[in-house]
């Protein structure tokens, strides 16, 4: 069962999106959440109805497998609309992630406070700049328990500054990206340092255009080597396919059901 949700942030800032159900929840249960998050110029359904193949109905297959999932709404949309929100923010000091983290704060509130929710056990999965927003969030955030990176992870400073790489952001429409010092101090890397101990994952198709296969598994190699110095390797994984820019949900549901510990209900 779906349901549409609304909730205040701050005046004139709300958070949305759409809160799956599973129909065998018994009264007095608590189960797991995984927030599905869409990608650029996104919304919650594309990752619920048929019809989109990056996203190959996540959240719904999720929900049939017997989790909770909420899939929130995120404010790059609009293209232009939203770049002009994040240009506002630079020139007090902020990013169009200081409206995000504001929103997934007030929606693991929500969630916490649900009967049926299991608040130790509330995971984050997010597509393309869902999958960004999976390395920001969760860093700052320690009320999910998990992360999953899909169709973004790689060495990001260098897919932010390489003019040579075609499929930088230095040669997109995707003039919002660059962030003040940023390259200096934080990569996706350093972003997983802040997310360890808790369980953190990376879902690469080879012919995600995103970046190259040997930057994501340079990037990766670091967060591997932190995780095992702490014996701590079980927590992590990275999971290559063939295909491109999409959820392919196989190796991180398994992930999903393992560290959140639900057997699941129906195999995909």
């Amino acid at each position: 069962t779906g349901y549409e949700v609304q909730l205040d942030v701050y005046p004139l800032l709300h958070a949305a999106g759409i809160l799956l159900i599973p129909k065998d929840l018994k009264p007095g249960e608590q189960r797991p959440v995984v927030v599905c998050q869409h990608g650029r110029d996104g919304f919650p359904q594309k990752l619920i109805e048929d019809g989109y193949t990056a996203y190959n109905k996540t959240a719904a297959k999720l929900a049939d497998d017997g989790f909770i999932v909420y899939a929130p709404y995120n404010p790059y949309r609009g293209e232009e609309k939203y770049r002009w929100l994040v240009k506002k923010a630079t020139t007090v000091g902020k990013s169009m992630f200081s409206f995000i983290i504001a929103q997934h704060d007030q929606t693991l509130r929500w969630l916490s406070s649900l009967p049926f929710v299991d608040k130790q056990r509330i995971a984050f999965y997010g597509l393309s700049f869902g999958g960004e927003t999976a390395m920001r969030v969760p860093s700052v955030l320690e009320g999910y328990c998990l992360s999953i990176c899909s169709g973004d992870f790689g060495d990001y400073t260098r897919k932010v500054v390489d003019t040579h790489f075609n499929r930088g952001f230095m040669n997109s429409m995707e003039w919002e990206i660059p962030v003040f010092n940023l390259g200096s101090t934080f990569s996706h890397a350093e972003m997983a340092y802040l997310i360890f101990p808790r369980p953190f994952m990376v879902e690469r198709g080879h012919d995600d255009l995103v970046q190259q296969t040997e930057w994501v598994a340079y990037e990766y190699g670091k967060v591997r080597y932190l995780y095992d110095q702490f014996g701590l390797g079980d927590k992590t994984a990275i999971e290559y396919f063939n295909g491109g820019h999409s959820m392919r949900g196989v190796g991180t549901f398994d992930f999903l059901r393992k560290h959140l510990q639900w057997p699941g209900e129906k195999k995909h």
